[in-house]
């Protein structure tokens, strides 16, 4: 198993922007597809306790299963390589938490999967993602910036919407979002 923190800053941003800054840093024929597979309790205990809990799938043969929990200053992640067969056979059946993080103990079935289309590049000591999210019939944007120092990456990130003139929204996590149109 492999453990991390993630600290990132995200916010919404309009078709319109989404493509001015695919163009700005020349990442039109870099976007790559993976799906977020989205597991939770019958009465998404986790979602309450601010967890996700995801098998992320890349083409056919790549999948990885995440715990994330959030913080004020990140999100902490552990992943666990599957293989095909296992997380087909999770997504059919659900399963136990357990075998694969012992931090947690629940039952969960799978509920939403969100399709992203992501594109990603190095900016100023972090990476910058843009996503085109699909799920549930809905199509949205965002960016995010992905940092090792929090109050560094906040102003990056800050310097960033300035430079491109994009307004801040609060924005929901993708998993919140996909259980929100399947509840």
């Amino acid at each position: 198993m492999n453990k991390n923190i993630e600290i990132e800053f995200k916010t919404e941003i309009t078709i319109e922007k989404y493509q001015e800054l695919l163009r700005q840093f020349n990442l039109e024929n870099n976007i790559f597809k993976q799906v977020n597979h989205y597991f939770d309790t019958d009465d998404y205990m986790l979602n309450q306790r601010k967890m996700v809990l995801r098998i992320r799938q890349k083409g056919d043969t790549r999948f990885k299963v995440t715990l994330k929990s959030q913080s004020d200053q990140g999100a902490f992640e552990s992943h666990v390589l599957l293989t095909r067969e296992q997380a087909l056979d999770m997504l059919e059946n659900g399963f136990e938490t357990k075998q694969f993080f012992d931090d947690i103990d629940y039952f969960v079935t799978f509920r939403v999967s969100l399709d992203n289309y992501r594109v990603s590049t190095p900016y100023e000591g972090g990476t910058l993602f843009l996503d085109r999210c699909e799920y549930c019939n809905v199509v949205d944007y965002e960016v995010e910036y992905e940092v090792d120092n929090y109050h560094e990456g906040e102003k990056m990130f800050q310097k960033f919407l300035e430079k491109f003139n994009i307004k801040q929204v609060p924005t929901r996590r993708k998993s919140e979002r996909a259980f929100i149109c399947k509840r």
